[in-house]
């Protein structure tokens, strides 16, 4: 197992991404990639409504060398196939998006399936499968309200599986609330994040930034 890199905590608005953490149902360690705010601009002025932190194991700064240790981090964050290769590398991931305007689960989901049928439509692979999966994300999320300083975890599986877990605080649950077997929408929902219209530039950038460091460090 690779030995985990050395990182900081990264601070997003008031909140604390922690430099490691364990996902839900999970053993195993993973490293802060990089974190971010998402927002949109309303009539001329930028709303904050989430921060995102993006973790992905050890395994990951191995797994990207090869291709990507000679390139800076601007190079990076406008990479689209630089992304790819983080959202499927065979290495888990992990994002924990916690909330800084209120939002309630129907809001959240309504968005994220937009986005994903979008990547699917894209790619020509949205099939009943995906439908269904849509479907169990939408169930998942329909009770639940999002107060600000509240949490969504999503560990994303090397399997392909995406497991659920809502915390009142951000602190990360060892239990999710819900699996999805899905491959299509355990790789989605992370490119929504940080692909190619990923919906937190600044995340992208932190991510690019903070790899590309490890990686000049890793060849040094």
């Amino acid at each position: 197992m690779a030995p985990l890199p050395s990182v900081s905590d990264l601070t997003v608005e008031e909140y604390v991404f922690p430099a490691t953490v364990t996902p839900p149902e999970s053993e195993k360690t993973l490293f802060l990639a990089g974190a971010g705010v998402r927002g949109l601009n309303i009539q001329g002025t930028f709303v904050k409504f989430t921060a995102i932190g993006v973790y992905v194991e050890a395994a990951a700064v191995d797994a990207l060398r090869p291709k990507w240790a000679s390139k800076s981090a601007d190079d990076l964050e406008t990479s689209e196939e630089f992304f790819k290769d983080i959202i499927n590398g065979a290495f888990e991931k992990f994002t924990r998006i916690t909330l800084i305007k209120p939002l309630r689960g129907e809001e959240y989901t309504s968005k994220v399936v937009e986005n994903c049928v979008a990547i699917w439509k894209s790619a020509g692979i949205y099939t009943d499968a995906e439908a269904q999966a849509v479907e169990k994300l939408k169930e998942v999320f329909k009770e639940q309200v999002f107060p600000p300083g509240s949490s969504i975890a999503m560990k994303h599986s090397t399997t392909g599986s995406l497991t659920i877990a809502f915390s009142k605080d951000t602190s990360v649950p060892e239990k999710g609330v819900a699996v999805i077997e899905n491959k299509a929408l355990t790789l989605s929902f992370l490119e929504s994040v940080i692909g190619k219209h990923g919906v937190s530039p600044a995340a992208k950038r932190s991510v690019a930034e903070r790899i590309s460091g490890l990686l000049k460090c890793a060849e040094a």
